[in-house]
Formats: C-alpha cells, structure tokens, sequence
C-alpha cells in the first residue's frame, strides 16, 4: 500500500492462490499484464472490487494468440465502440514509443534485426499483433533462409570453430548395426556440427551457423555410441560446445560426454515446457534473421530427413507466451529438429571470441606495424570467455 494525503493506492497479486476478497477499488481499477492473468480469477475476485462505484477499470498488456483475458476485452471494447461510437480501446504499437523516444526505437530496431519481424516475442511484444494458435514452425520463407550454398564437409577446415547440438535416443535391445534407419518407427540420436562466425548486427556480435555435417545413429547401444561421440567431438571437430538432450535415457549420455570433454565444453539440456519453450524462440530467432543455414541439399539420407522434419515441424502457442514444437508423429520424427534447436542453443551459450596480444620472448622496443604497435615476440591469439 502507499499513501499520499488522503489518497492510497493498494497492490494485490493476481496470482491463482492470491487471497484478495473484501478489498474494494472506489476511483481506478488497473491491471497490469493482463494477457498473463487468469480470465477466471479477473471475474471472480477483482472485476467485483470496484462494483461499489462502477469504477473505471483499465487493463494493460500485450497480445498473444487472440485468448486471453487482455485480448477478450479489447475485442468487447471494439463491439461496444461499434454500437456508440464511444472509444474504449487504446492501442500504441513500439512506432509510437520511437516517436517519442529515439533510444527505444533504436532499441526496437536492433531486436528486429536480431529476431527477425515474424517473430512472435516481435510481433506480440512491439507490434501488438496476435500469433496463430497453431501452424507451422517456418514457413515458406523461412525453409528458404535455412537453405545454404556451401558444401557439406566430412572433416573441419583448419582454423574454423565448431558447435554441436546432440538429441539422444534410445537403444535397442536385439543387435543392430546402429546406422542411420530413416524408415525406422523409433527416434535417432542426431548429431548436428556448425561452422560458427560472428558478425557485427546494428552493432551487437551475433554467431552465424553454418551446418556442415550431420550424424545419426537409429537403435545404437550407448556404451557403442559414447566412445564415438567422444571421438568426433574431441579429437575430429574439437567443437568448442556442445549442447546436449539429457531428458531421460540422454541423461546418462549426457553426463559421459561433460565427465570426457569437459562441462565448459558440454552442457546438458533438460526439455520442459519453459526450457523448450525457450529453445523455440532461440530457434525461431535465429531462422528469422538468417543466422543458421544447412549445407546444400547432397541427396543423402540425412539431408532428406532434416528437410522432411523442418517442413513438418509444427508450433503450439501456450499459456504465459510459451511455445512448444514439434513434428506430428503422423508425419514423422522431430530428432534432426531438436539437434537443430540445440544447434543454436550451443551458439548462445559459447564464448566470444576476441583476439588479444600476448608477449612473449624479447620485451625490447616495439615494432611498427600497419594498424598500430606491437611489441617484438607477440602472438595474436583466439580468446574464448
């Protein structure tokens, strides 16, 4: 509560359990993110708060995917707007923010750039539009920005970084050769390597993934499957990081490759509802603004899949501006999808890289160089932090 003179303004959450019965509003009723507060608990517990003196009500918020409780009011405003002519919705998308302060709209604009304006944190966030309930996770345009030119490449170029992003599966119990089965009913574990840049957008670093290389294994024993892992990840592409599953059977996995390769080179990704929603727009970010592209389609079996799986990858809006994704089981599996969510996770997480001088050897006088001094025995070297 805050009082100023004979004026006080209470403050209640809206929480499910949040006990607010008996408290009145006489002179303005606000709530604040309403696209995230219960329709139910607005009804029952504050819309009556103010019934005393037909109080002014105001909700405030942001659009989502056309169901929530901010969303039912405006389109009831509208309705009411309609029959009298008396405004009652007000709606001021980030252009009118701009308009009055030059620093958000730059701000706006660079988060644009970064995410790209069919984002749905872009479109409901600053341009105030409601997303689907459901459709496809990229659409004609984004299958277009996924696509790349260069080569797929069966060993690293020497001198580049590399990511990795691994979604585990299961094993099988009869012996199988544990090759990639693209028919198969059950899940692969996928391994997705990147050549990783970064390049300067609106004055941020932002990485730029190019995937070179694809592995899958369908119904390979583990205690198979990690030494290989280990291998490439190591000794072959000396990935910087790598991102992996560790959901149920990829737990153990998981823990394997952090104990071989380190835990500031492997990370363990649990999905839930927020991490995975949290993956989608991560994914769906870096599609929009073009920062991931696949090496160019070989005619391979891999290559094949992850284009099936990126065209029938589906979305789900949830409540509290959660995502979820997918490929229906109908129309098959989604594993070359999560490697690529976790792909692009693994390029979040990795560190920047930078180059500094070192000296080593003769201390004397420095020499003259294009660009500035160095001082005789430096060694310009890639810093990761």
């Amino acid at each position: 509560m805050r009082e100023v003179g004979a004026a006080r303004a209470l403050f209640f959450s809206g929480q499910e359990h949040a006990n607010v019965v008996g408290a009145t509003a006489s002179l303005l009723l606000e709530i604040d993110e309403a696209q995230d507060f219960s329709a139910e608990k607005y009804a029952k517990d504050f819309r009556p708060m103010g019934a005393t003196s037909n109080v002014t009500t105001v909700l405030y918020g942001t659009a989502w995917d056309g169901s929530t409780l901010l969303e039912q009011t405006a389109a009831r405003n509208r309705a009411l707007e309609g029959e009298d002519g008396v405004r009652r919705h007000f709606a001021y998308d980030w252009t009118a923010g701009a308009a009055a302060n030059p620093a958000y709209g730059a701000y706006v604009a660079a988060e644009r750039a970064r995410l790209g304006e069919t984002h749905p944190l872009f479109q409901t966030q600053y341009a105030l539009q409601a997303v689907a309930g459901t459709g496809r996770l990229f659409g004609p345009a984004h299958l277009a920005q996924l696509a790349g030119t260069h080569a797929r490449e069966r060993r690293p170029e020497s001198g580049a970084v590399y990511l990795a992003g691994l979604d585990c599966a299961g094993e099988e119990e009869a012996p199988v050769q544990g090759e990639f089965r693209p028919g198969a009913r059950r899940d692969s574990a996928v391994l997705t390597l990147a050549r990783v840049t970064r390049t300067a957008v609106l004055g941020v670093q932002e990485p730029r993934l190019a995937i070179v290389e694809h592995y899958a294994w369908t119904g390979r024993k583990h205690r198979e499957l990690i030494p290989q892992l280990v291998d490439l990840l190591r000794n072959v592409w000396a990935v910087r990081r790598v991102v992996v599953d560790a959901t149920g059977v990829g737990g153990a996995v998981a823990s394997f490759l952090a104990g071989a390769l380190g835990e500031g080179r492997c990370t363990p990704f649990v999905f839930s509802a927020t991490s995975k929603s949290a993956l989608a727009y991560g994914l769906l970010a870096a599609v929009n603004a073009g920062r991931v592209r696949t090496y160019a389609d070989d005619g391979s079996a891999e290559a094949a899949a992850f284009w099936q799986q990126a065209r029938a990858a589906r979305y789900a809006v949830r409540a509290h501006e959660a995502l979820s994704f997918d490929v229906d089981p109908a129309e098959g599996h989604d594993d070359f999808l999560m490697s690529l969510a976790l792909l692009v996770e693994a390029a979040r997480l990795a560190p920047e890289r930078r180059a500094v001088a070192r000296c080593e050897g003769d201390h004397g006088a420095p020499e003259r160089r294009a660009g500035g001094v160095v001082a005789r025995g430096t060694r310009l070297e890639d810093v990761w932090r």
